[in-house]
């Protein structure tokens, strides 16, 4: 229905927390504000995938350790030309801790939410009085509530229906565009069969087509997390943490294509093995291929006979074969710009690099205190760096985030780790990974920030409320995170990621699809393929005239 039949008309949201089921959706999920929305007031749609869109800040302890809080009885009011949602605030257990202040987020649209925190009850009793877990709304905000919320889906295919050409090889260069169901566009090619053309006329034939879709089966590649495709002097080359050797050692495969980095076939050469001499003895972890200054490196954790996994960084020679061992010069541990290390007291990992207008950063994991009462949690931080020198920082590192909301710290796992930067146009995004690595919980949210702000400016930063990408995104994939993004050989940025099968915890396999760039610009992580093109929309047909 469009807005403007909309018009004066009343819509419905209802807002609930879930019970807890297990793992798959741990109580710091269930105790948070969760959405549907209705036309009727009667049938409801939950938003999210029913998964949690509003979350408390665990609170910092005084020793610097996260106490995990919850948000319950979720109710809202209309408040001064927006929308208040209230809730209590509870602890781990769903035990109240305040009787005198109340959970707020305020939105005008239930599309993009301002957190208030804790506020006094008594400053909002006007409005806690008349606030209800249903609300009406005005209709003409529910399309874009569902634009926002809900899954993408391919609509139509807009292809032409009639051309004139030349000749009838002409209609091989036509593409299709899918509709999705937001009103977004995304251009596909066409695989034309002019071969069983229909001839209608003396000149006209009627030429049916295949859209194309590069779809890549999961699992791809078996035991291979925090995978990184990257394109370099004209092959591609696959690096990932290599779960079947027990993290030990940095693999790499080489092709033509990205399909042929898969092949069954495929040589997987160990360029950095395990050495006591060196002290490269474990955790040889998520390394990424990024240039910096024109040069190729290799970012990644690595530990020695103490297990502690600190950053390091190793240059390809000039003219160097990526393939080669000794091409590759000595890794060197990541330092700060007096020339300590990046770390003396906690763990490194997960470094990833970007440049914006012309200024090179570096954004990673530190954790303090793991395995002990006073665990920090793994944070994320960020420095610059200058291209000529990249194995040092040329500012003070600035922390980014920590993990305080429930879907980034649940199940005894408290994570904020493999960020990964996607650019795009004047907007930086930050993908990162919160939950547990090896289990269902694992998902991705983002860190954006307008790329004209003060990138070490920790302030301007702005988290999503709620991941982007989860398990609830597919059905046969769980532990969805630790990504990378490429673009493919159209354009297409992709994301490649690990997942587990259903019932697999702890064996992440390497997965590959393609991010959506949404009505508004913004990167779709969770469009399935079988949303991105489904099955109807896979055959289109043109009449074409050969003049």
């Amino acid at each position: 229905m469009d807005k403007s039949r909309m018009k004066g008309m009343t819509a419905y949201v209802k807002l609930y927390a879930r019970k807890a089921q297990g793992v798959h959706y741990p109580g710091a999920l269930a105790q948070s504000v969760h959405i549907a929305v209705s036309m009727d007031g009667k049938e409801y749609e939950a938003l999210n995938r029913n998964y949690g869109m509003l979350y408390p800040k665990a609170e910092i302890s005084e020793d610097n350790t996260l106490l995990e809080r919850g948000a319950l009885n979720p109710v809202a009011a209309a408040m001064g030309g927006k929308y208040a949602v209230f809730a209590d605030y509870v602890d781990a257990q769903g035990e109240p801790l305040t009787q005198d202040k109340v959970l707020l987020w305020t939105t005008e649209d239930f599309i993009d939410f301002e957190e208030k925190g804790l506020v006094a009850r008594e400053e909002y009793a006007e409005y806690l009085e008349s606030a209800e877990n249903v609300l009406a709304i005005d209709a003409q905000l529910l399309q874009g509530i569902r634009d926002a919320w809900m899954p993408l889906k391919g609509v139509k295919a807009l292809c032409p229906k009639e051309v004139t050409v030349a000749g009838l090889e002409e209609v091989s260069a036509l593409k299709t565009v899918i509709q999705y169901s937001d009103g977004s566009m995304h251009e596909k090619k066409v695989k034309w069969k002019l071969d069983e053309a229909e001839k209608l006329s003396e000149n006209r034939y009627k030429v049916n087509g295949e859209v194309l879709q590069r779809v890549y089966p999961f699992p791809l590649a078996e035991g291979f997390a925090d995978p990184v495709v990257f394109m370099w002097k004209g092959s591609w080359y696959f690096i990932s943490t290599n779960d079947n050797t027990n993290a030990v050692g940095l693999f790499v495969r080489k092709a033509d294509s990205v399909e042929g980095l898969f092949a069954p076939d495929i040589e997987i050469k160990c360029i950095l093995d395990y050495d006591e001499e060196k002290n490269l003895i474990q955790t040889f972890w998520a390394p990424e291929f990024h240039e910096i200054g024109g040069e190729l490196y290799i970012l990644f954790a690595v530990g020695g006979k103490q297990w502690s996994p600190q950053c390091h960084i190793m240059k390809l020679k000039e003219a160097g074969d990526i393939m080669n061992p000794s091409d590759w010069e000595a890794p060197v541990r990541v330092q700060r710009q007096d020339g300590r290390y990046l770390e003396e007291q906690g763990i490194t990992l997960d470094m990833t690099h970007l440049r914006v207008r012309g200024q090179d950063y570096y954004v990673w994991s530190a954790r303090y205190g793991i395995g002990t009462p006073l665990d920090s949690g793994s944070m994320l931080y960020i420095a610059s760096i200058d291209e000529n020198e990249p194995w040092k920082l040329t500012s003070e590192p600035v922390l980014l985030s920590r993990p305080l909301y429930g879907w980034e710290n649940q199940s005894g796992t408290i994570n904020n780790e493999g960020p990964y930067p996607l650019i795009l146009e004047d907007k930086v995004y930050i993908a990162f990974s919160g939950g547990s690595a090896g289990d269902y919980s694992y998902v991705v949210g983002y860190l954006m920030i307008d790329a004209g702000e003060n990138l070490l400016d920790a302030s301007v930063w702005k988290k999503t409320c709620a991941p982007v990408l989860s398990a609830y995104c597919f059905e046969d994939r769980m532990g969805t995170g630790h990504n990378s993004f490429y673009r493919d050989e159209d354009g297409n940025i992709m994301i490649a990621y690990h997942g587990e099968r259903p019932g697999e915890a702890n064996h992440r396999c390497t997965a590959i699809h393609r991010v959506h760039l949404n009505k508004n610009g913004f990167p779709v992580l969770g469009m399935s393929p079988d949303c991105d093109l489904p099955e109807e929309l896979k055959t289109v047909s043109v009449e074409a005239t050969v003049r």
